[in-house]
């Protein structure tokens, strides 16, 4: 046992919070009983300040006012249901077997908020018995609408909060340290076909045989695209078909389709829609595609405007704080690799737009994410959440120097 083990009665209240959460739905834009359970766990913690904003994140602080800021990131939604009939546990349960918690959410990612706000708990306590105050602050960010829009409640959050210097996602990894992450892009390609009666298809031009060609370049495009060494190929997949015709006796004259990409480092958006146009001008289809850009609505009633867009990012393997990660693992015991994630995270924003150095490091395995029987291990939880802490202490020492500029 270190110092930064959970003692019994904290792995007991842990636990207990952690149900609670996956007991609680949270779909996106529907967080509030969730939000409103977490401020109410902070409070009890004892966190020097606590709060929820205008979109409805929450937020809770502990350490000196003064000094550099270590954020831990986790989101409160999940997805819905995936699966239903093929649960073998109930999906609201929390139904703790063999020292797993299933449930929807449970590794995506209640349990890495459960963690981060029992890990800076865990930082207060030690410094507290210790008399050793914090030479800086950890903030602990609960943000909503990950799911549907990532980055986009962080930044909202970030408004209002000092700019940390560092940043952990507490996203799935398996205890891994995360280093790099694929960007996001979602467009919309638009075919423009003619009307015309289908007994006479001739005199029209049918949108949908003209998306088919589109596909299929399409198809072709994605065994082309980047590779990075180290966070590997772009990817592409056409997710959606839809088109439109005055009957269904009728040759449609539209066709829309859904193109999710994945980007690795190297790939920009306009790189990306570059290469879609070409293909739409190789088939010679009258066509045009386009970033998406929609609204969100927070439970608080906000509304957002939102660009599908997110850059790809990553770390150097020596950056300061992927060593501090990798060192503070360690001290509870861990021997974590050095990986990356294919998903996107609310790191999107943090260090994709405010190039804000992070990381991720979470428990769960990600490819649990989004799936029936979803579970996490309850030990991983546990560890997390001694990393956090540990981390915490490496990073806001007294009198040790900053190990990672701030970005403004």
């Amino acid at each position: 046992m270190n110092q930064w083990t959970l003692t019994s009665s904290e792995q007991d209240s842990l636990l207990a919070f952690l149900r609670d959460l996956v007991r609680t739905p949270s779909l996106p834009g529907q967080e509030e009983a969730v939000a409103t359970r977490v401020l109410e766990e902070m409070h009890r913690l004892g966190y020097d300040e606590v709060g929820r904003d205008e979109a409805g994140n929450v937020w809770g602080e502990i350490g000196s006012i003064e000094g550099p800021v270590l954020m831990l990131n986790s989101h409160l939604d999940t997805v819905e249901v995936a699966e239903p009939d093929a649960w073998t546990a109930d999906p609201w349960g929390a139904e703790v077997r063999n020292g797993r918690l299933y449930g929807v959410g449970a590794s995506d990612m209640k349990a890495g908020l459960a963690a981060t706000v029992y890990g800076a708990a865990l930082l207060a306590k030690q410094q507290a018995t210790q008399k050793t105050p914090l030479a800086g602050r950890v903030l602990v960010a609960c943000v909503g609408l990950e799911e549907s829009a990532e980055g986009t409640c962080t930044r909202v959050l970030l408004k209002t909060r000092r700019l940390p210097n560092w940043v952990v996602i507490a996203e799935p990894s398996n205890l891994q340290v995360v280093r790099a992450q694929r960007g996001h892009l979602e467009m919309r390609l638009t075919v423009k076909g003619r009307s015309a009666h289908s007994s006479t298809p001739e005199l029209g031009e049918n949108a949908i045989y003209a998306a088919s060609r589109v596909i299929f370049g399409l198809e072709i495009l994605a065994e082309q695209l980047n590779v990075d060494p180290f966070l590997g190929p772009g990817v592409l997949a056409v997710t959606d078909i839809q088109s439109c015709a005055v009957s269904r006796n009728a040759v449609p004259d539209r066709c829309d389709l859904i193109i999710d990409r994945r980007l690795t480092l190297g790939e920009t958006e306009s790189l990306a829609l570059a290469e879609v146009q070409r293909v739409i001008a190789r088939e010679g289809i009258n066509a045009e595609v386009h970033v998406i850009e929609e609204e969100i609505t927070t439970y608080t009633g906000k509304v957002y405007p939102v660009r599908k867009c997110s850059p790809p990012w990553a770390l150097d393997e020596h950056h300061p704080l992927v060593v501090a990660m990798v060192q503070a693992a360690r001290d509870v015991g861990l021997r974590p690799t050095i990986t990356k994630w294919h998903f996107a995270t609310e790191g999107a924003y943090t260090a994709g737009v405010a190039q804000i150095p992070t990381i991720g490091f979470g428990p769960g395995y990600p490819e649990l994410a989004h799936t029936c029987n979803e579970y996490v291990e309850l030990a991983q939880v546990y560890a997390a959440a001694s990393v956090y802490a540990a981390l915490g202490a490496r990073l806001l020492k007294a009198n040790s120097p900053n190990p990672a500029k701030k970005t403004e």
